[in-house]
């Protein structure tokens, strides 16, 4: 095996692998590998490549055919890639094979995500979650990985749980498993009591696909400083502070973005996370409107509150981000074909949702602070509306709440 000794200054270039099967078109394995490719950047590889291959589904033996995995193979030989990445889960038989024909180190989507997560978790929390799914995903794939993790030098995917990778066995893992289980129980029974101190605050929950803007979107509100950039997962930790709009105080949370194919081991450890979601009163759905597919990643947003948080049925405000980065393509008037994503004005679009949602849909960009006054007054509208609901006899009590400071769950 080809072993690329790493340093600050380089970046792993890489090959992307995706498949075109009769559940998934050419057009939409081209959107997920630019977002592997995204994803990939963000763990600070360099994509170079893509490959894709139309099949019935993939092969079990290598996931792709054996002519493509040739072709692959002499492409890396020829441009000096030392790492391939596949878009969706591979096996442990797959794994093996893959390498064996390759000679380079191989990710799927899922170490891919894990490598992101580990890199990005700064608290015990979220540092126990990432090692939890890890230490998951790694269970069924040892045999595949001890004839090799010795001779690594580090890099993407290998961050991994900890220095005791190379002498883990079955028994090890199962044992560390059990022990970060009853850490992160200690955690949530923590972060139970928080909540419980929180008193009769409106808790609102800011979700959302990755990187569509939500913590920059948290920074306007709460006038703090959560980290945010632009790539995926910046934001990992769940991040709590007090907002006042109008002398009417609630809570607002910053969560982790979703994104599809979120690995299963992965939503498991960070379900007390999830848990700020469940237990919100308003949820604010952060929508990146200038991206080509985001009723596409609407629908996956929903879903996971609907599966993983249970939060289907809360009340919901649908905020359209970035609207300045929106690009509008003039649709000739001879021109036939279908109306796209692409072709429709802004204005447009506004109309339909408005028309769809009503009052419960807003177009803003976080960046430039537009319509930000009008996001304020829809927030202010909703907690209240809450708040009446829960004190129906009692006027608004603003100075119950002046004790209260702004509160953090990043130290826990």
């Amino acid at each position: 095996m080809k072993e690329f000794i790493l340093t600050e200054e380089t970046s792993e270039r890489a090959v992307l692998v995706g498949l075109i099967t009769p559940t998934q078109s050419e057009a939409k394995a081209n959107e997920y590998l630019d977002e592997l490719a995204f994803l990939a950047e963000t763990a600070g590889a360099e994509p170079v490549k893509k490959f894709l291959q139309r099949l019935d589904q993939p092969s079990p033996v290598t996931f792709v055919g054996s002519g493509k995995i040739t072709e692959i193979k002499n492409y890396i030989d020829e441009n000096e890639i030392g790492l391939v990445i596949f878009d969706d889960e591979l096996s442990a038989k797959q794994l093996k094979n893959i390498e064996q024909a390759l000679q380079v180190k191989i990710l799927d989507r899922t170490n891919l995500i894990l490598d992101i997560f580990a890199k990005r978790a700064q608290t015990a929390h979220a540092k126990s979650q990432v090692e939890l799914a890890q230490y998951q995903y790694l269970l069924p794939r040892l045999t595949r990985l001890w004839t090799h993790l010795e001779r690594q030098r580090g890099g993407i995917g290998m961050r991994g749980p900890g220095e005791t990778q190379i002498e883990t066995d079955r028994r090890i893992i199962l044992d560390k498993i059990a022990l970060l289980k009853q850490e992160l129980k200690h955690i949530e029974r923590q972060k139970s009591v928080q909540r419980k101190n929180r008193g009769k605050m409106v808790r609102v929950a800011l979700v959302g696909y990755t990187n569509v803007g939500k913590s920059t979107l948290m920074n306007l509100l709460s006038k703090s400083e959560v980290f945010a950039e632009n790539k995926l997962f910046a934001t990992l930790d769940t991040t709590v502070r007090k907002v006042i709009i109008d002398n009417l105080p609630f809570l607002l949370t910053d969560t982790v973005g979703f994104i599809r194919k979120l690995p299963t081991h992965l939503v498991e450890s960070f379900k007390s996370t999830l848990d700020e979601v469940r237990e919100a009163d308003l949820l604010v759905h952060v929508v990146d409107i200038s991206h080509p597919a985001f009723e596409e990643q609407i629908e996956i947003v929903d879903k996971t509150l609907h599966e993983v948080c249970d939060a289907a049925d809360k009340p919901m405000i649908l905020v359209f981000n970035k609207t300045d980065a929106y690009r509008h393509v003039e649709k000739e008037s001879d021109d036939l074909t279908p109306r796209t994503r692409e072709n429709i004005p802004l204005d447009e679009l506004q109309k339909t949702w408005f028309a769809r949602l009503h009052e419960n849909c807003i177009f803003i960009s976080a960046r430039q602070r537009s319509n930000i006054d009008a996001l304020k007054h829809l927030l202010y509208e909703r907690v209240k509306e809450i708040h009446v609901s829960r004190f129906p006899y009692n006027d608004f009590l603003f100075e119950k709440y002046d004790h209260l400071e702004t509160e953090s769950n990043d130290n826990l």
